[in-house]
């Protein structure tokens, strides 16, 4: 919490002065005290009141100052709140190992549809742009809120062979500095600043960088520019044929893969670079998320969106202080004067 006008804190100085007060006014009653002869008297002349009703009112008094002192200096806190404006750029690997079939029917046709659910379901929200790569990265769909034109690219992916993980995060960063000023393309100098820009990368990959730019020096880059880097390791360890149908493969660079009907093509061995995937995350702020089935994609899909589409915003709370603070000297007044009520002697 931070306050607007911390000096209007010293208002709270009036609570010992009121402590000051009430002592010395106790200690001037001492002196004019009375004796009297009978203290049966003196206890049906006082309010039936018992020691904790004595206290209530006062501390509620105090309590309601200091909160009235506290809203004075305009506190602000930190809340959450959804960012609409924010960038995501999913980057998909479509590489050939996508097509082993240890995910059903295949990891590409699992990651098609969980990218297509993660789409609909951020509808109305940040603009998505995609970047497939495999030998090399493309921009297949600038950052856009055309959720339709989106989901419609997706069902045209087709595999083709290598994996440029570096390529795709330094593609995907031109992708957002096209579109924010406050993010520089890769070549240009890096523009300083503090936290992260309103968009960030979402690399979705079975596999190892085989081709193009080192990934952490693309993580270097991004870091540079404030930009986030969330990566996905997706698939498991265990072998698994390869089978990819006509619609899912270009039919380049495979030499005999291909043919009537696709490929089928021994069994997967391929593993994750989870050190290196780990490594981006940590170098640009982001995170790594391991999914071995659809079902782990999706939640890691789902998960994502929270880290880089909610941005924490100083709201004002006077007015709540403020009316927390009334409404305590106002129960304070009340019980008071309903405590201290005269009584109708007993007949």
């Amino acid at each position: 919490m931070s306050f607007s006008w911390p000096w209007a804190l010293l208002s709270l100085l009036i609570i010992p002065l009121i402590f000051a007060i009430r002592w010395w006014t106790r200690r001037r009653r001492r002196r004019a005290a009375v004796r009297v002869t009978s203290i049966a008297l003196v206890r049906s002349a006082l309010p039936g009141r018992t020691r904790w009703t004595r206290k209530v009112p006062p501390a509620l008094f105090i309590a309601g100052l200091v909160l009235l002192a506290v809203g004075a200096a305009r506190p602000q806190a930190s809340v959450p709140v959804p960012q609409t404006s924010a960038t995501i750029l999913l980057a998909l690997d479509t590489s050939g190992s996508m097509c082993s079939t240890d995910v059903d029917p295949n990891r590409i046709t699992a990651a098609k549809k969980a990218a297509a659910e993660f789409i609909e379901s951020q509808r109305g929200g940040p603009r998505i742009g995609l970047v497939t790569f495999a030998g090399s990265a493309g921009l297949l769909v600038p950052p856009t809120d055309d959720t339709d034109a989106l989901i419609e690219a997706l069902d045209g992916l087709t595999v083709a062979r290598d994996t440029a993980i570096g390529q795709a995060i330094l593609t995907s960063i031109d992708a957002i500095a096209e579109i924010d000023p406050s993010v520089a393309a890769t070549g240009a100098d890096p523009r300083g600043g503090e936290g992260y820009v309103g968009a960030a990368i979402v690399v979705l990959t079975d596999g190892a960088n085989t081709r193009g730019v080192d990934p952490r020096v693309a993580a270097q880059e991004a870091a540079l520019r404030r930009v986030r880097v969330f990566t996905i390791g997706f698939g498991t360890t265990t072998p698994a044929p390869m089978v990819c149908d006509n619609s899912q493969f270009d039919g380049r660079g495979f030499g005999g893969w291909g043919g009537r009907g696709g490929f089928d093509r021994g069994r997967n061995v391929r593993m994750i670079d989870e050190p290196t995937l780990k490594q981006i995350a940590q170098t640009t702020g982001g995170s790594y998320h391991r999914a071995q089935n659809a079902d782990q994609l999706q939640s890691a899909l789902d998960a994502l969106p929270g880290s880089f589409t909610v941005i924490r915003q100083r709201v004002d709370t006077a007015a709540a202080f403020a009316a927390g603070g009334g409404i305590l000297i106002t129960a304070a007044l009340a019980l008071s004067l309903w405590w201290n009520r005269p009584r109708t002697p007993a007949r």
